[in-house]
């Protein structure tokens, strides 16, 4: 796992995640407000296949309690085998939204998820971190 540490400040895969978080403003830059969130997630992928960003879209991944399967989660992202990226659109993290990512995290193993929001006036993002 890649860190960069800044002023005692951790941040996990830096590269990465600062392309895709380019992305997200580069779409948002494109399309603007008021999509439903299937446009921007395709135009989410548009991006990523332009940037020779190795993804997976609507990756599932199944969950199990006691090895009995119970469902599965489906990731708007999976990328680089590594980060997580979940697109909303609204201006505010609603916690259910946030709980959704962390989920995630915890079933998958994964240490970053990123939720972006594209809201009325821009994009606002928030890195989760599975710090089990």
């Amino acid at each position: 796992m890649l860190l960069y540490q800044k002023e005692g400040v951790e941040v996990i895969y830096p590269r990465l995640s600062y392309k895709i978080v380019g992305i997200l403003f580069d779409v948002f830059n494109e399309l603007g407000y008021g999509y439903q969130e299937k446009f921007y997630e395709r135009a989410t992928e548009k991006y990523l296949i332009k940037r020779n960003i190795n993804y997976q879209k609507q990756k599932g991944h199944k969950v199990y309690i006691n090895r009995e399967f119970i469902g599965i989660y489906y990731l708007d992202f999976l990328i680089d085998d590594k980060i997580i990226l979940e697109l909303k659109k609204g201006n505010y993290f609603p916690k259910q939204n946030i709980d959704q990512v962390n989920a995630y995290l915890h079933a998958t193993g994964l240490k970053l998820g990123i939720l972006a929001n594209f809201t009325s006036t821009g994009v606002k993002y928030k890195r989760l971190l599975n710090i089990k």
